[in-house]
């Protein structure tokens, strides 16, 4: 659920965050306050969006708070060990919440958390029925029409697709060893049967409706301020100087560049997997 809170302040007059009902607030066996594992964390140092000779490539980016990185099993390679979930956290490095599992061999790891997954439940990497939310199987073992999450791309390389809170993709068919897969754009895409997915929603589908109110909770999460090229004078952005307000007629970076609607897909890349583009109705 959303709080939208009461405009006691100019800062609370916009202001609308979510709840955060579903993490785990105190741990059922010791009644202890959850805190994140110390194993898996691990320090994070800004780069404030600049690269490796210290120039900014990525604008408006610096300061915020400080954060570590929460280790993620990406892989889910502890095939047939059951683990646990002993725990929802918040992750300030996403989008999504993140559930910590307990394996019966002693182990701890971090996952993305899914949609209805609460502290208690029993998750696994099989090949084996139950297909429960939060299980993880390779996509040949997968009922067709599953709703499923963290996709790989290559086997054993650890999940890169639809990963970002309340995404979700559908398993379509299977032929020739590739699973036909609905992404969440719309791109209807094969993928090897061998790469694992897990059954499931990604949590915090109201992330994208939360409204931060102020400038100050952006500079909190290291976002400095953006200002329209149309604001700028000509010799700061092609869109800058003319006489009143107006649009910018032909989209640009401040380099020059054209944008909004130029493709940047490199062309190197192979085609031959998507069966329908996203733009194609």
């Amino acid at each position: 659920m959303l709080k939208k809170f009461r405009p006691n302040t100019p800062g609370t007059r916009q202001l609308i965050l979510p709840m955060n009902e579903t993490l785990t607030r105190v741990c059922e066996t010791t009644r202890a306050t959850v805190k994140p594992t110390k194993s898996l964390l691990l320090p994070k140092r800004r780069t404030n969006g600049r690269n490796n000779t210290g120039r900014i490539t990525c604008r408006h980016k610096g300061c915020g708070h400080k954060r570590h990185y929460r280790i993620i099993d990406f892989k889910r390679d502890k095939e047939n060990i059951p683990a646990k979930v002993a725990s929802i956290e918040y992750d300030p490095n996403r989008s999504a919440y993140i559930a910590l599992l307990n394996y019966v061999d002693g182990e701890k790891r971090y996952i993305i958390a899914p949609h209805s997954l609460k502290a208690g439940d029993v998750v696994q990497t099989s090949t084996e029925p139950p297909f429960s939310i939060g299980c993880c199987m390779r996509l040949k073992y997968m009922p067709l029409g599953s709703v499923i999450h963290n996709i790989e791309l290559y086997p054993e390389k650890g999940a890169k697709l639809v990963r970002s809170a309340g995404l979700s993709a559908q398993l379509m068919a299977r032929s020739g060893g590739y699973a036909t897969i609905r992404m969440p754009s719309g791109e209807v895409r094969m993928i090897n049967e061998e790469c694992k997915a897990t059954f499931g929603v990604v949590s915090n589908s109201e992330h994208n409706l939360r409204v931060e109110g102020k400038a100050g909770r952006m500079r909190w999460k290291g976002i400095r301020p953006t200002v329209r090229g149309t604001a700028m004078n000509p010799v700061d952005h092609p869109h800058g100087g003319g006489e009143g307000k107006h649009r910018g007629n032909i989209p640009q970076t401040p380099w020059a560049i054209y944008t909004r609607g130029l493709r940047t897909r490199s062309k190197r890349k192979s085609n031959k997997f998507i069966v329908k583009d996203r733009r194609k109705k």
